[in-house]
């Protein structure tokens, strides 16, 4: 691997998710959005409920929805860890509207309420960025 490109590893609990060789990493974490490109200084970082954007070095784009975690960077390495991550192509979009909308339905929302509505959210926006 060269110095400029990052090597990317997506990890869920059960899974590896996705693995390759990227030009940039952008992540939400606890402090905000994060780029990552090649030679970034390392860091350790809370993420929250949202989406992942791969951007390989061959030109594509994987987008991936994922629960809060840690993102992880050193010497040009990218560790996304995450309880769960689903790549956009393997979400159903209707489905992901329908479980968002019934998130929705509850009157008072508790956290785990809000956090199951937020966790739909990243779903549907990760369907929808890569249609």
């Amino acid at each position: 691997m060269s110095d400029d490109a990052l090597r990317v590893e997506l990890v869920a609990a059960d899974r590896l998710v996705w693995s390759g060789e990227a030009k940039m990493v952008i992540a939400r974490t606890t402090e905000g959005d994060v780029g990552v490109l090649p030679n970034h200084a390392p860091m350790l970082s809370l993420m929250v409920d949202g989406i992942v954007d791969i951007q390989t070095t061959d030109g594509e784009t994987w987008i991936a929805a994922v629960d809060a975690g840690f993102l992880s960077v050193a010497n040009n390495r990218v560790s996304v860890l995450a309880e769960h991550a689903e790549m956009s192509h393997e979400i159903d979009l209707e489905k992901a509207r329908h479980d968002l909308d019934r998130a929705k339905e509850h009157g008072e929302m508790d956290d785990d309420a809000q956090a199951a509505v937020r966790r739909h959210e990243a779903r549907v926006r990760a369907a929808e960025q890569a249609s």
